[in-house]
């Protein structure tokens, strides 16, 4: 038997006026997802158990499979694990976003999350920049991908108040700054890396251009190293992760699974969206089971972009879905899993709570008498099945029906 899941991070999201009352995901053409979800099992899964942070880390621990309850440990540590950075046990690791900052009404505010969705190379070489001038034996820094990098605070502490840019857009930084005000070496930090990346040539060329610079880094998502039972243990199979950002990358290190990168993988809407399909359908040849992660609707939904979220559900539909299920035509026997983590509503920009919509069809799962309506908030929610605890949908993934 051979398993895969396809999860296009943030797809979840509200009914819209302009849409006529219905959501981004109901409003795309996605006739794969709507196949699978008519030709199997449709319903809700809650990925954000009570008290846990409402991240793409919490909601991807549940869909593999793992309590966020009792493993959680914020994102950070996870893609220290994706860039290869070993944590000792006294070390946090935050994320290190590099953003555009702007003055409004006489004082900063977060203007981008992502700096304009800054590239990699020009990211890695201003990071490499703030870690020649500020890294020490306290404090290192190490470039990721685009916006996301990483700072390890040796000795340090992770009980500090930090916030996602990307729930601040438009907004004054002062009072989320001033959370941080009892560790102040970390606000030192920050200014002194905004000192660095000022005159940085690569931020001169970017304002030539019309583009916005990265003109401050900002640190969240902090926490020490987890400790994660691997899959194989837990469900007795093997199993590969393919996504464009550390996170879930990070992920897969610390369960186990073989990390597959695949060149043109941006976590952007840019993302080379048929081949993370291709790739996905030659790893399943060697293992038991492919997480596919798309980033690129979660983007759209923290930009509050409408089109571009319409536009990147139908691309992860018919260039991620649609090549997988083509594809599996030559498997004997299959079980497939489309979902999203979690909401990110274009409305409010940031992640949301509500349980989410996933179909799962195959060998073993009986097909309904009629059709759901597709795949969607709606339909979904029309059924009568809502996974209450998120970890468990797994199991019944692996194991319905034998």
């Amino acid at each position: 038997m051979k398993y895969i899941i396809l999860v296009g991070d943030g797809m979840g999201d509200y009914p819209l006026a302009e849409l006529g009352g219905k959501t981004p995901l109901a409003m795309a053409r996605t006739p794969h997802m709507d196949w699978i979800a008519d030709h199997g099992e449709l319903g809700l899964v809650s990925t954000i158990p009570d008290g846990c942070e409402t991240g793409s880390d919490t909601a991807n621990l549940s869909l593999l499979g793992y309590d966020p309850r009792k493993t959680q440990t914020r994102r950070a540590p996870l893609e220290a694990a994706s860039l290869g950075v070993n944590l000792r046990p006294a070390d946090v690791a935050f994320r290190c976003n590099l953003v555009t900052l702007s003055e409004q009404e006489g004082e900063l505010a977060m203007d981008d999350y992502s700096a304009g969705h800054i590239s990699t190379g020009e990211a890695g070489t201003l990071m490499e920049a703030i870690d020649k001038a500020l890294g020490d034996e306290t404090f290192r820094f190490y470039p990721g991908v685009s916006y996301r990098h990483l700072m390890v605070w040796h000795g340090g502490t992770d009980e500090v108040h930090t916030t996602p840019p990307h729930d601040i857009t438009g907004e004054k930084v002062g009072p989320y700054l001033n959370r941080m005000t009892p560790h102040g070496v970390l606000l030192e930090l920050m200014n002194q890396a905004s000192a660095v990346l000022k005159d940085h040539p690569i931020n001169k060329m970017r304002v030539k251009k019309g583009l916005k610079p990265a003109n401050h880094i900002w640190f969240w998502g902090q926490g020490h190293a987890p400790k994660l039972e691997a899959f194989k243990q837990r469900t007795g199979l093997t199993g590969a992760m393919i996504s464009a950002v550390d996170l879930l990358r990070g992920i897969g290190v610390y369960i186990g699974l073989s990390v597959i990168q695949v060149p043109g993988a941006t976590g952007y809407f840019d993302t080379d969206y048929e081949a993370k399909a291709r790739y996905a359908l030659s790893t399943l040849r060697s293992v038991d089971l492919v997480y596919v992660h798309v980033e690129a609707p979660d983007e759209a939904g923290h930009a509050g972009l409408l089109d571009e979220k319409i536009g990147a559900i139908e691309a992860f539909d018919a260039k991620v879905v649609g090549k997988v299920l083509q594809g599996l035509g030559d498997v004997d026997e299959y079980r497939i899993m489309v979902t999203t983590d979690h909401y990110t509503p274009v409305s409010v920009k940031t992640h949301t709570t509500e349980p989410v919509p996933f179909a799962i069809c195959g060998k073993n799962i009986p097909e309904p008498s009629g059709e759901f309506g597709g795949f969607n908030e709606e339909a979904a929610a029309g059924q009568d099945l809502l996974i209450a605890d998120g970890h468990s949908l797994m199991k019944r993934f692996i194991r319905l029906g034998k």
